[in-house]
C-alpha cells in the first residue's frame, strides 16, 4: 500500500503540491486562532457559588447557609464532589464536575438547584455563581498610583469600581475584574444606645427609617394643562445632612426625633479584609483581570492594555496605572522558543545536507516538508480545542528532531540512484521511485511507532492527565503529519528540487575522512559479533 501511495503522488505531482499549499493555508490559519497561553489549565470543572451573609459568625454561615447549599447541590448531575467553606459574612461552595463536562451546563445546572435551595436560606441572602473562569484565569493585574498625593485610597478605590472595573469588563475574554486593596467610602450611622433607651425607639426602628429614608417614592400622573405630569419623591441620600435630617418618631411634646438626635452620622471606610502594597511604598489600589474560560489569553492580554492605554487620558491628575503582573511575557517566550527551535533545525539541516550531500536544493526539502508537519498539528490542535502553551508547543518541539528524519533518509537513498550521471527524464523519474519506495514503508512504519511511543501518557488522568495529554497529542499529530508527508509530498519535491549533477560519496571529502575513521570500527563488530 505504502508503494502504491508513493507512485500516485509522482504521478499527480501538481495535485500534491495543491493539497500541501491547502495544508499550509489552513494550518497558517490554525496557527493565528488557536488559543495561546503559558501553562496549561489543570484546573477541574468547577463552579464557585458565593453567599453573603453580613455580620455573621462562620458557625450561624455554616449552619444557616452552607450546610443547605451543599446538602442541595450534592445531587447536581455529573458533579463528583461538593465543598463547603464559611467564613466571617460570605460562604463558599465549590460543585466540581467530571472531566470533559461543559462549564456552561454545569453552571446551568448548578443555578437550577440553587434556584430550589433558596427557600431554606435567611430573609434577604441571595446566592450568586463566580465567574466562569479557571484556576489560571489570572492573567494580568495592574495597581493604581497616586504619587502627588491629590488623591487617598478611598478615591482611588471608587476609581476602580466605578470607573476602570466596568471598563474593562467589557473587553471581549475578560469574565471579571476583580478589585485589591483601598477604602470603600461608606455613610456610619454609631448609635448611642443610652439616647435610644431615653426616647424609646427600639434600634430596629433606626435601621428600617434608613432603610426607607433611602429609596425613590413613586406617585400617579397630574393631568393640567392637557399636558402629564409624573409625581415621584427623591429620596436618595446624597449627604450626611440628608441621612442625620431622617425622623425616627415623635416625641411627647410633637417634636420629631431625628436621626442626628440618636447617632453620629460620618463618612468612614468599611472593614477591611486585606490590604495592597506595591514596592514597599504604601498601600495602592489594584485590579485582577480574569480570563474567561476558553478565551485566548494572550489576544485578551492586548485587549485589555489597549482599553487600559485609552482610559490613561481620563484619569484624574496624579493618578497613573502601574503594571504589576503580564503573562504575555511568558506566553510569548514560550512561542519563541519553539520559533527558534524551529529556525535551528532548519539552519543545522541545511548544514547537513550542504556538508555530506553538497546540494542545496535537497535541504529545502527538509525546510520545506517541517513547518508543513508542525501546521498539520496545529490544525488538529484547533479542532480538538487544545490552546498553545509551554507543555503542547513542548510536544512540537520534541518532535521536531525526529520529523526530519524520513526526508533526509529519504533523499540519501535517491541520491545514490542519481549519483552515477545524467539520466533521461524517464530514467530520473524510475530512479526516484525506486530510491522512495526502498525505504518508504520502513520510514513510515518507524516514524507510527515513534509517534504511538506516547499511548500511555493518554492513560493519565485528573491533574497529570491534563498537565502531559497536550504534550503527547501535539507531539503525535506532528509525527503522524511526517509520516504520511514522507510517502507523499518528499517523493514529489524529491522530483522537482533534486535536480543537476548528484556527486559521488566518494567525491565528497568530508564522507571520505568519515568512512575512514568509521571502517575499522564497523570491521572490528563484524568480525567479533559476540
Amino acid at each position: 500500500m505504502i508503494t502504491a501511495i508513493i507512485r500516485a503522488s509522482l504521478e499527480n505531482r501538481t495535485l500534491v503540491l495543491l493539497l500541501s499549499a491547502l495544508l499550509a493555508a489552513v494550518g497558517m490559519y490554525s496557527v493565528r486562532h488557536t488559543a495561546v497561553d503559558a501553562l496549561p489549565d489543570l484546573s477541574d470543572v468547577q463552579v464557585i457559588v458565593r453567599t453573603p451573609y453580613p455580620g455573621q459568625a462562620p458557625r450561624v454561615v455554616e449552619d444557616q447557609v452552607t450546610y443547605p447549599l451543599t446538602t442541595s447541590l450534592l445531587s447536581v448531575p455529573g458533579a463528583t464532589t461538593v465543598r463547603g467553606y464559611s467564613f466571617y459574612g460570605d460562604s463558599f461552595v465549590n460543585v466540581l464536575f467530571a472531566d470533559g463536562t461543559d462549564p456552561y451546563w454545569a453552571r446551568s445546572r448548578v443555578l437550577e438547584y440553587l434556584s430550589q435551595a433558596a427557600a431554606r436560606l435567611p430573609d434577604g441572602v441571595r446566592p450568586s455563581l463566580g465567574p466562569d473562569a479557571t484556576g489560571v484565569g489570572w492573567i494580568y493585574q495592574y495597581a493604581l498610583v497616586d504619587r502627588s498625593g491629590r488623591n487617598d485610597l478611598a478615591q482611588l478605590r471608587s476609581l476602580q469600581d466605578w470607573f476602570l472595573k466596568f471598563e474593562l469588563q467589557a473587553v471581549d475574554g475578560v469574565a471579571e475584574v476583580a478589585t485589591v486593596g483601598g477604602m470603600v467610602k461608606q455613610y456610619q450611622v454609631v448609635v448611642d444606645p443610652l439616647r435610644l433607651r431615653g426616647y424609646g425607639i427600639p434600634l430596629a426602628t433606626v435601621e428600617q427609617a434608613i432603610r426607607a429614608g433611602n429609596q425613590e417614592v413613586g406617585g400617579s400622573v397630574v393631568e393640567m394643562a392637557e399636558a402629564e405630569y409624573m409625581v415621584r419623591a427623591t429620596g436618595y441620600v446624597r449627604s450626611i445632612e440628608d441621612l442625620e435630617r431622617i425622623p425616627l418618631a415623635t416625641s411627647r411634646s410633637g417634636t420629631p426625633v431625628l436621626l442626628k438626635d440618636v447617632a453620629e452620622v460620618r463618612i468612614g471606610p468599611e472593614m477591611r479584609r486585606g490590604i495592597a502594597e506595591l514596592d514597599g511604598e504604601g498601600e495602592v489600589v489594584g485590579g485582577i483581570v480574569i480570563l474567561r474560560d476558553g478565551e485566548n489569553a494572550r489576544d485578551t492580554i492586548l485587549r485589555v492594555k489597549d482599553r487600559l492605554e485609552g482610559l490613561r487620558a481620563s484619569l484624574p491628575a496624579g493618578v497613573e496605572i502601574v503594571e504589576t503582573y503580564d503573562r504575555s511575557g511568558l506566553i510569548q517566550r514560550a512561542v519563541d522558543n519553539l520559533e527558534n527551535k524551529l529556525i535551528d533545525e532548519f539552519v543545522v539541516v541545511v548544514l547537513v545536507c550542504l556538508v555530506f550531500l553538497f546540494h542545496l536544493r535537497s535541504g529545502l526539502i527538509v525546510v520545506i516538508v517541517t513547518p508543513l508537519a508542525v501546521l498539520a498539528a496545529f490544525v488538529v490542535m484547533k479542532l480538538q480545542g487544545i490552546n498553545a502553551n509551554i507543555m503542547s508547543l513542548g510536544g512540537i518541539a520534541i518532535a521536531i528532531g525526529t520529523l526530519v528524519d524520513a526526508a533526509i533518509v529519504m533523499i540519501e537513498n535517491v541520491h545514490r540512484k542519481l549519483e552515477h550521471g545524467p539520466v533521461s527524464e524517464e530514467q530520473r523519474m524510475q530512479a526516484v521511485f525506486e530510491g522512495c519506495r526502498e525505504v518508504g514503508p520502513s520510514l513510515f512504519f518507524s516514524l507510527m511507532i515513534v509517534a504511538l511511543s506516547f499511548l500511555p501518557v493518554f492513560t493519565l488522568e485528573a491533574q497529570e492527565g491534563r498537565l502531559f495529554a497536550p504534550l503527547a497529542f501535539t507531539k503525535t499529530y506532528a509525527m503522524v503529519a511526517a509520516s504520511l508527508l514522507s510517502i507523499t509530498l518528499v517523493p514529489v519535491l524529491i522530483w522537482w528540487l533534486v535536480r543537476g549533477r548528484i556527486r559521488r560519496e566518494d567525491e565528497n571529502p568530508v564522507n571520505r575522512v568519515t568512512m575512514a575513521a568509521y571502517r575499522p570500527f564497523l570491521g572490528l563488530a563484524l568480525s567479533r559479533p559476540w
